[in-house]
């Protein structure tokens, strides 16, 4: 009997630990209210509170909609939105403001074993604090050199497809800053005022089945930005964003909206989050994406990127397809695109690209700070619709080698707004704002500056209404081992050749078919074998 007895002693605290950890801390239970206008931020902030101190667990948002400022997420937490849920952002900025320091709707720091689930929506009210009749400008080129002169891009005129401006707005509305073992899970996010997402130097995380729909007029409204983080897998998401949809960099753990690329860290130090420094080992898998810049944009910042891979995805109506940007002294490699359909074409307004279905280019946008190697680089089984070309833009001190461009079909056509925005590379951000946006004739592929550049089973397709800066179908100039083999196409006009190459040394060419009998194949100049 008191065997009997101890035992069942033993058994009562064990009995209540595992009630503490599947109890459902419900935020109505703290006084939140759903009646669209209470800030509920600190009866949700007591919930989630709770719900760590006692181990972890569900921390419910019921149906209704409940308006909040900054909620800090807590290790061993679940944010458990019920169907119906609305989690507002509060339209006052007072309300995100934490010791001092401005946050977004969410943020959890050095926290591990948290997680965003359930079907219902977080809403960031982001349209609420900008300027619908106000245009958002940077002074990041010069007209001057741009083919329309003083009529490219006037400030005088508003943009009919953004960006607009804003006063003051909230921080991003989720960052989760050295955190282990994240996962988000099949919530809808809405109009985020800022970067949606930024998973910054983290370990071990998971993002499937959302949805993120911003205004497509705000600028910086980007989907998903991956600042130095690494093991990242993101699949099955739709993603539509006034900025790229999907972002790896590898930004400093201070980085805002422009990176910071002056401090390097030692993160072997860290208890949590990413301890490499390396912004690595990322997968983005089965999505759709819509971007008024980039589908899909690797690069930036003072530590490098590596082992990533992108495939099975399909980008539509977007400034840019898929890029790779070296500006700051981090390296870029071993980085895979496959299976991809691009869809893109020219918008209004200072949003960054110009029609590219793909974009890699090395060079800095600091004058102490030298652009990164790119290499290793690999797009296969593309398929492209596009207003403009593929540009792989290398410099002198920042040579881009080991690109493959493997079955590629790429279809360019004449668009709306081909004759005031086209004709032009957009390489910002740039040290020299002459390298911003300048006038450039547009081959179907342009490369510069590279070693080991292959391109096999490069289809060219030219569409209607085809502006006359609109030239070759591979312009190449100042490379070193340049395969082309099984290309197929033609120049978009009979006055130029089909590929032109120039200043460069090894050249390997087979099987490349044209019907542009008027010039030769290969016009070449300054090419040694």
């Amino acid at each position: 009997m008191i065997k009997q007895v101890l035992i069942f002693i033993l058994w009562i605290p064990l009995f209540l630990s595992c009630n503490q950890l599947n109890h459902d801390y419900v935020i109505t239970s703290f006084g939140a209210k759903d009646d669209g206008k209470t800030v509920n931020t600190s009866f949700i902030q007591q919930a989630i509170d709770d719900c760590h101190q006692n181990g972890g667990g569900k921390v419910v948002i019921p149906p209704g909609k409940f308006v909040t400022g900054t909620i800090v997420l807590k290790s061993n937490v679940n944010l458990y939105l019920e169907q119906g849920a609305r989690l507002m952002g509060s339209p006052d900025t007072a309300d995100y403001r934490i010791g001092g320091y401005q946050h977004g709707l969410i943020y959890a720091y050095q926290a591990t074993g948290i997680s965003i689930t359930g079907e219902g929506e977080i809403d960031g009210n982001g349209t609420s604090f900008h300027l619908a009749d106000k245009a958002h400008m940077g002074s990041d080129f010069d007209r001057n050199v741009t083919r329309q002169g003083q009529d490219y891009m006037p400030e005088h005129l508003f943009p009919p497809e953004g960006p607009i401006s804003f006063h003051a707005r909230p921080g991003m509305m989720v960052v989760l800053h050295q955190c282990e073992q994240v996962d988000i899970k099949d919530i809808t996010f809405r109009d985020s005022p800022h970067w949606t997402f930024r998973i910054a130097d983290c370990d071990d995380v998971l993002v499937t089945g959302i949805s993120i729909y911003n205004n497509l007029m705000v600028p910086n409204s980007d989907g998903i930005h991956c600042t130095t983080s690494r093991n990242v897998r993101i699949s099955d998401c739709d993603i539509r964003a006034g900025d790229d949809a999907i972002i790896v960099t590898g930004f400093g753990t201070r980085a805002g909206v422009e990176g910071d690329i002056n401090t390097k860290e030692d993160y072997s130090t860290r208890k949590y989050g990413n301890k490499t420094g390396y912004a690595e080992n990322i997968t983005v898998t089965n999505c759709v994406m819509q971007s008024r810049s980039a589908g899909i944009r690797v690069g930036y910042g003072i530590n490098s990127i590596r082992n990533c891979v992108f495939s099975n995805l399909v980008i539509y109506d977007s400034n840019r397809g898929v890029g790779v940007f070296s500006r700051d002294n981090g390296t870029i490699e071993n980085i895979l695109f496959s299976d991809i359909t691009i869809q893109n074409r020219m918008y209004t307004g200072h949003w960054w690209g110009s029609g590219e279905p793909i974009h890699v280019s090395a060079i800095r946008r600091d004058p102490n700070s030298p652009a990164g190697a790119v290499k290793n680089i690999r797009f296969r089984n593309i398929i492209a619709e596009s207003e403009s070309g593929i540009v792989i833009y290398g410099t002198n001190e920042a040579k881009i080698s080991d690109v493959l461009l493997e079955n590629v079909s790429l279809k360019i056509s004449g668009g709306l707004h081909s004759d005031t925005y086209g004709g032009n590379f957009d390489l910002r951000p740039v040290y020299t704002f002459d390298l911003g946006i300048f006038k450039h004739d547009i081959p179907a592929l342009y490369s510069q500056h590279t070693d080991n550049l292959q391109i096999i089973g490069l289809q060219v397709e030219w569409g209607e209404n085809l502006p006359d800066y609109m030239s070759h179908a591979i312009y190449s100039r100042e490379f070193t081992n340049l395969t082309i083999r099984d290309f197929v196409g033609t120049p978009a006009s009979s006055i130029f050749p089909a590929i032109e190459l120039t200043d460069g040394k090894g050249v390997n060419l087979e099987n490349n078919r044209t019907s542009n009998k008027k010039f030769k194949l290969i016009h070449q100049s300054n090419i040694s074998p």
